[in-house]
């Protein structure tokens, strides 16, 4: 077989895979309206576990617990917002992948600006020392040396 054809099944596989959800089957709700609320807001919890995955992706049994806590909420008539304020007071704000601005979290959101400010500013910095520096003017006796072999010519 080809390699190029294998190459390209290989990038067409990885292309068409998702993200592997953690969601079993028996957590799933019968309201598929219910399940999809379930399934966006599962995305923007974080797993207190893993803490780089949504509950949604992660296989830790508290995610599962936390799905499931989701899900009886939502089946006891909670809006979303009342979901993730719930939940929130449970877990603190750190179950929320992106967390709100306000004063606890102004230092996580005001960093990243920060680093690429001064990111910036360094390359600038460094860029501009390695610019060659403007010649000297030449005192007198120099340019009259210049000016005697400008005038011999060739």
């Amino acid at each position: 077989m080809n390699v190029r054809r294998i190459l390209a099944a290989i990038a067409l596989t990885l292309a068409l895979a998702g993200a592997a959800h953690a969601v079993e089957p028996g957590e799933m709700l019968k309201d598929p309206a219910l399940e999809a609320r379930a399934r966006a807001l599962s995305t923007e919890l974080r797993c207190m576990v893993c803490q780089n995955q949504s509950i949604d992706d992660s296989e830790a049994p508290l995610a599962a617990d936390i799905r499931v806590l989701l899900r009886e909420r939502l089946t006891a008539g909670d809006s979303d917002k009342q979901v993730i304020d719930y939940l929130v007071s449970r877990y603190g704000e750190f179950i929320l992948l992106k967390p709100p601005f306000n004063w606890d979290t102004l230092i996580l959101w005001a960093v990243p600006p920060l680093v690429l400010v001064a990111g910036g500013l360094a390359a600038f910095v460094g860029y501009r020392r390695r610019q060659p520096a403007a010649p000297k003017p030449l005192n007198k006796a120099e340019q009259e040396a210049l000016e005697r072999l400008l005038s011999q010519g060739p």
